[in-house]
């Protein structure tokens, strides 16, 4: 019989408050509470630059930042619920925000997002992030960051060094954050894959055993506690694999899984649970201790972070060694009163049908709202779909919000969606098609359906208004406007220049004439930029 690991000393989950939606304190302490009954005890707060620091006025500036005081207010909340509140923030790259603001920090950039290493004004921010830190969290553990960083070294930091090698400068800046970090008595862990991606030529996750060049693991500080990130992976083998060259640093290590909450505005819980599964045997098999599951925000944060309850669940079990999906439905259940099987109904707006294949993480419903009818450059991989059943998603979630208690808000916004996306998905298709073939007749009736679809999205969009006002603060909502707006107007003009060109005001519409050549995939786009338009918008 197995043997299973059940202690563990951290388990938890990190919650992005960094993509526009920071979400409310009320809200976060609700999070803590559902965290608490299914035994979780961390909390790990990634904000990039949503947070307070005295003498930086344009850290998270107009963002929504936390105050030091929300902090300190969450942090005795979750300490009172026998919860860790960690911080997780940055030190190297991911200040996209941050940088923005050229006048006031341009002369601690590398280039992107990435801090200029060696830098004495790096240094003096860094020491002001740790000083906050220290002041307003409780815990002296903190997530350093250091991921992504994929230019380091080769932006102004070139200009002004010359070439250098990579690990050298990282493991230079990393000395120096760990350093600041003891002086303020944290004990801090970091992201891992720049290790193996400077190694490896840009790859994280490997297929068979490597070496780390001469120097790279005797030159990670001995404070330096390292998390193994991954959620992409679906066979066992490779977590064994990642776990085993970890073990060469002979650090603490930290596991760090994902619950699928960045793909749109649906949640994807069905391939969680297919790379959490072989990812939490591996946890108990290689007795790992520290673990959290994150909850990423990418391109809009969109997705409440309560879609994922069945997967959080699932993989509290799996790493108790629980794997008898029956068992944890049944828990579910009586934990939250709720069906473990309605909330997975969340994932329906990212399906192209009830049936989907393993394997499979779809962005589909935010390719399929903002894609432009006239411009659909995504159209000929939505032919060769089979025709999505939104009308039928959608009044499967209405049904459900009725038996969801609290949560129905989250259910009401995805029917809201897929009630757009019954008409939008195929409008383009349709519009072009009937175009080409000079079917007036057609181009006519497809008048009303745009008009249709700008009333549904207009539905949509106070739907979805009603789920971030009661998760987040205000801050935020007005990209969601920009966007979701731009989409009813858009449909708006479209209608406009059909009747024009039916009633002769016109002669053609160029822009129904031009080929839309293959994109090559057909699981959509996780980015409004790309989606809504191929000229530059910002």
């Amino acid at each position: 019989m197995q043997n299973f690991n059940k202690e563990y000393t951290h388990f938890g989950v990190m919650l992005d408050c960094s993509r526009n939606a920071v979400m409310k304190v009320s809200e976060v302490k609700r999070f803590i509470d559902c965290l608490q009954k299914m035994g979780y005890n961390t909390l790990q707060l990634y904000t990039e630059d949503t947070y307070e620091i005295k003498g930086e006025p344009y850290f998270g500036y107009l963002r929504g930042r936390y105050t030091g005081a929300e902090i300190k207010e969450i942090d005795a909340y979750a300490l009172s619920r026998g919860v860790e509140l960690i911080p997780c923030v940055q030190t190297l790259a991911h200040f996209t925000n941050l940088v923005r603001h050229g006048l006031a920090y341009g002369d601690i950039v590398d280039v992107h997002d990435i801090l200029l290493v060696d830098e004495p004004k790096t240094y003096e921010l860094i020491d002001k992030i740790f000083a906050t830190l220290a002041e307003n969290f409780t815990s002296r553990l903190v997530n350093i960051g250091m991921d992504e960083a994929h230019m380091v070294g080769l932006g102004k930091y070139l200009q002004k060094h010359g070439y250098q090698n990579r690990f050298d400068i990282l493991l230079r800046h990393l000395q120096k954050v760990v350093a600041i970090a003891k002086k303020y008595g944290f004990t801090p862990h970091m992201w891992s894959d720049m290790f193996f991606r400077l190694a490896t030529g840009g790859n994280y996750y490997i297929n068979e055993p490597m070496d780390f060049p001469e120097g790279v693991v005797e030159g990670v500080p001995e404070e330096i506690e390292l998390a193994y990130w991954d959620y992409y992976n679906t066979d066992k083998k490779i977590y064994d694999l990642m776990f085993d060259m970890h073990a060469k640093f002979n650090r603490k290590l930290w596991f760090a899984g994902g619950a699928w909450s960045w793909n749109g505005f649906a949640p994807i819980n069905s391939f969680s649970l297919q790379t959490m599964k072989p990812a939490m045997e591996s946890v108990i098999e290689h007795g790992v201790k520290d673990v959290f599951i994150t909850m990423w925000g990418d391109d809009g944060a969109e997705c409440s972070v309560y879609g994922l309850l069945p997967s959080l669940y699932a993989i509290r079990q799996y790493a108790d060694g629980n794997f008898d999906e029956k068992n944890i439905q049944k828990g579910f259940y009586e934990l939250f009163k709720m069906k473990y099987e309605d909330f997975m109904l969340l994932d329906l707006p990212n399906r192209f049908s009830y049936e989907t294949p393993k394997g499979n993480v779809p962005c589909i419903c935010k390719s399929f709202l903002y894609m432009d009818p006239f411009l659909g450059w995504l159209d000929q991989s939505i032919s060769e779909q089979r025709a999505i059943p939104y009308g039928q998603y959608a009044d499967d979630l209405k049904k459900a919000a009725k038996r969801v208690g609290e949560y129905g808000y989250i259910f009401e916004s995805l029917s809201a969606l897929c009630s757009v996306l019954e008409i939008k998905t195929e409008l383009g298709i349709k519009t072009r098609r009937a175009y080409q073939s000079n079917d007036k007749k057609t181009l006519a009736a497809l008048v009303k359906e745009y008009v249709k679809a700008e009333k549904r999205v207009e539905a949509f969009h106070t739907a979805f208004y009603a789920l971030w006002d009661e998760e987040n603060k205000p801050q935020g909502w007005e990209v969601q406007d920009a966007r979701i707006g731009g989409v009813a107007r858009r449909l708006h003009t479209c209608a406009e220049r059909l009747k024009a060109y039916l009633s002769g005001k016109i002669e053609r519409l160029e822009e129904l004439e031009e080929e839309i050549v293959s994109y090559g995939g057909s699981k959509g786009v996780n980015s409004y930029l790309a989606l809504v338009s191929m000229n530059k918008l910002g």
